[in-house]
């Protein structure tokens, strides 16, 4: 096992023990308060058997990562110490987190920073404060830091936070939540009840709730075979180890899903039919073809109502979308939509559409049409070419907007 540093917030020093090979599938560990990463050593050795790069994460305050002299243990600081932790990782791993760390973990994805993990699995993070519980955990962590014996993590970080504010915000996170998700609860746990775990599973996007018998809030440590069974068919099921392939023949949906690996950039292609209308739809099959002479083309599907206005229009526009154009972009996508209706544009030189906001604007005349399946291909020569400079392009990837993520 080799012990690797990261830069946590405001440059806090963490530390993870890694095992596993570099191409498998990563899996980050986030232990509970007062604990170490050494509880999760069984399920790592687990996964490592089973095929996943384990990094093993301690807390701020807690092992061998860095108790921070200044004494920062609130919430924010934990949750930027996880996404700062995310953000070195080579890959997006699945997150396991335990109590404590689950509502860390959540907030850290659920408030705008889903794009850094591929799972999430979450063991008896209670959704509900039962305050005689918490003060029986708060109470046995107090007498462990008064003891007198020497201790693993930093009594201060019992000051640290109040969950009666950590998990209001932590359930509204969970709503939030796009990758896959599953709640492990001990069916004996003392601190997470069933009606409320159930609550919390139904309202999200992607989850599954598992019960492990016999086995209290520390389920992972109570029934530890059980345990890591649950999590490693979970992995296989919604982060599979090896990848889907297509093969001629198979379902399509394969190859549709391979393809939106390549992370594009998202288009709206107008032009204006014989009668005046203005036609115009949401496309990422754009590219550039040449500069000299100055192409371009664009893949639009058989089924489009306006295809056969693209098919015999002299000239059409294509304008690449900022960030801030996502709602554009979803109206040039839905049928039945008042698309120029509610979009401001303007007749460009060409007599096509154009939507002046955007971070580009290309006005083509036709050059060349051809068949391209279930797709027509167009190709364009530009007459005319505007971009905006200061702003970021919005993005689209596995089926989902995506935004640059810079280092």
């Amino acid at each position: 096992m080799a012990v690797v540093e990261f830069k946590g917030f405001a440059g806090t020093t963490l530390r993870a023990g890694v095992r596993g090979n570099d191409e498998d599938p990563a899996v980050l560990l986030l232990h509970s308060a007062g604990q170490t990463r050494a509880v999760w050593s069984d399920a790592a050795q687990a996964m490592v058997r089973a095929g996943r790069r384990v990094v093993n994460l301690d807390l701020r305050g807690h092992g061998e990562s860095e108790w921070p002299a200044d004494g920062r243990y609130d919430f924010d600081a934990y949750v930027e110490d996880i996404r700062a932790v995310l953000r070195q990782l080579p890959s997006r791993p699945v997150i396991v987190a335990a109590s404590f760390s689950g509502w860390i973990a959540t907030v850290a994805l659920g408030e705008g920073f889903g794009h850094l993990a591929d799972g999430l699995i979450l063991a008896d993070v209670p959704p509900e404060l039962d305050e005689e519980a918490a003060a029986r955990i708060a109470a046995r962590l107090r007498q462990q830091a008064h003891s007198g014996e020497r201790l693993d993590w930093d009594p201060a970080l019992l000051r640290g936070m109040d969950p009666a504010e950590v998990i209001p915000r932590f359930v509204a996170a969970t709503a939030m939540i796009g990758v896959p998700t599953l709640f492990v609860r001990g069916a004996r746990s003392e601190v997470t009840q069933l009606d409320a775990a159930a609550e919390l599973v139904a309202d999200m996007h992607d989850a599954e709730l598992i019960e492990v018998e016999n086995a209290g809030h520390l389920v992972a440590a109570e029934r530890t075979d059980e345990f890591n069974a649950t999590l490693l068919d979970f992995l296989e099921r919604k982060v599979p180890r090896f990848p889907p392939e297509y093969k001629t023949g198979s379902d399509t949906r394969t190859l549709r899903d391979s393809m939106g690996c390549f992370a594009t950039g998202v288009t709206v292609v107008t032009a204006m039919a014989e009668d005046g209308t203005p036609v115009g739809l949401t496309a990422n099959s754009f590219t550039s073809v040449s500069l000299e002479p100055p192409l371009l083309l664009v893949c639009i599907a058989n089924t489009v109502g306006s295809r056969p206005v693209f098919e015999t229009a002299e000239h059409f526009a294509v304008n690449v979308l900022h960030m801030g154009q996502q709602p554009v972009s979803n109206r040039f996508s839905r049928p039945g939509e008042d698309r120029f209706g509610e979009t401001d544009w303007e007749a460009g030189e060409s007599g096509a559409p154009v939507l002046p906001n955007s971070l580009a604007n290309y006005e083509c005349a036709r050059h060349a049409l051809y068949d391209g399946g279930d797709h027509i291909i167009l190709v364009g020569r530009v007459l005319r070419g505007r971009y905006e400079p200061h702003r970021d392009p919005l993005l689209y990837f596995r089926g989902k907007y995506a935004r640059l993520h810079m280092g």
